[in-house]
């Protein structure tokens, strides 16, 4: 029969979702960051320069898209929507709110996002993006949808009414790439205090001007004087010449002027910061010298550190292509279109021109060989 009694849809739950959910119904995922953890993570990007340049450079490298409409006459109404969407108070485009998503993903683990409608005209308003450590999700009415509630700083939580609004993504696990970072942060800060501690002491030249009375009873009697009034004229002497003065010391008698810690060395700080900022370097997968530090006098992007950083950047754009699709798909829902979106990534180019230019000629030399063997052997 075409025309027959409709079958009942019956929902979908997989055998291994419904045991590790058997007894309890909602399983509630690891939040991604806690209050404190989050300030943690705050504070190690301000104190630690270099993790601020690598999370910033891996955002820049993740590169530039564009929103492809399936249906072209909504193509140029969807990037004028994209362009021009307000993020927030920081900015506009979809492409300012996908940095700072991103930005949340790489320093705390997880992002969320919200797409805020205007409840009169169902035009979405603007995107939103929300504080991690202020979310917490909980499994749907199945196994492959989402709750969402959201704590208020006076304690009280309350789930989200809309859940299609939402935005979220994470990394692997919904651990932070700085994880592991802090207490290797910690050992660099107190490197760099003792450093500026010693440079305090011995970096900061001071004297010790010593003034030795001869035995005779009138210098005796006049020590204490003549030594207050050396000090005197040694203190106008030094401060004059912060405003580029100089003054001659002029003292009767044996005197003796030494620099204080004149014979102490600064301690070599440089193999065990190095092996640190190894470290770092390593858990972020960014090659040292796009962050400055030239450890080598040839150093170079080679063909292995570029596909290894490729892959990095891929990844993060995996998970960023879902989010984009979600905005432009809400935002042609709103126009009264059943269109989807897609997105078409930049392409990564991490090589340098010259080597890419080698790298074709060589291409088409071999081509051209090939060629020429097929054609003698016909």
């Amino acid at each position: 029969m075409i025309f027959g009694k409709k079958k009942k849809e019956t929902a979908v739950t997989p055998q291994l979702v419904a045991a590790q959910r058997s007894p309890l119904r909602n399983t509630v995922l690891p939040s991604a960051v806690e209050p404190y953890e989050k300030e943690l993570y705050d504070r190690l990007r301000f104190a630690v320069p270099i993790i601020d340049a690598a999370i910033m450079k891996m955002i820049r490298l993740t590169g530039g898209f564009r929103v492809i409409c399936s249906d072209e006459e909504y193509q140029d109404v969807l990037d004028r929507f994209l362009e021009n969407v307000p993020v927030g108070i920081s900015g506009r485009s979809v492409g300012t709110f996908v940095d700072n998503f991103l930005d949340s993903m790489l320093t705390y683990g997880s992002a969320v996002g919200e797409i805020a409608s205007d409840p009169d005209s169902r035009r979405i308003a603007g995107l939103w993006i929300g504080d991690v450590s202020r979310i917490r999700v909980s499994g749907g009415k199945d196994p492959f949808s989402r709750q969402y509630k959201v704590i208020f700083p006076d304690g009280e939580t309350r789930t989200v009414q809309h859940p299609e609004n939402i935005l979220y993504a994470s990394l692997i696990g919904g651990h932070s790439l700085l994880r592991g970072l802090p207490s290797l942060s910690s050992i660099l800060l107190r490197i760099y205090e003792c450093i500026g501690q010693n440079f305090d002491r011995a970096g900061n030249v001071r004297y010790a001007v010593t003034y030795k009375p001869s035995g005779d009873q009138g210098d005796m009697v006049y020590t204490r004087e003549r030594a207050q009034q050396i000090a005197r004229e040694w203190a106008d002497g030094m401060n004059s010449a912060k405003y580029g003065q100089v003054k001659d010391f002029v003292a009767v008698g044996d005197v003796d002027i030494k620099v204080i810690g004149a014979e102490n060395q600064l301690f070599d700080t440089n193999v065990p910061v190095r092996q640190i900022l190894e470290q770092l370097i390593a858990k972020l997968s960014i090659p040292p010298f796009l962050l400055g530090l030239n450890w080598s006098s040839t150093e170079r992007m080679s063909a292995q550190q570029a596909d290894i950083l490729t892959s990095e950047l891929e990844y993060y754009r995996r998970l960023l292509t879902p989010v984009i699709c979600d905005i432009g798909n809400s935002y042609l829902c709103s126009v009264g279109s059943e269109a989807v979106c897609r997105v078409e990534w930049d392409n990564i180019n991490l090589q340098d021109e010259s080597a890419l230019a080698d790298a074709r000629l060589k291409n088409a030399q071999a081509r051209e060989i090939e060629l020429r063997n097929q054609e003698t052997e016909m």
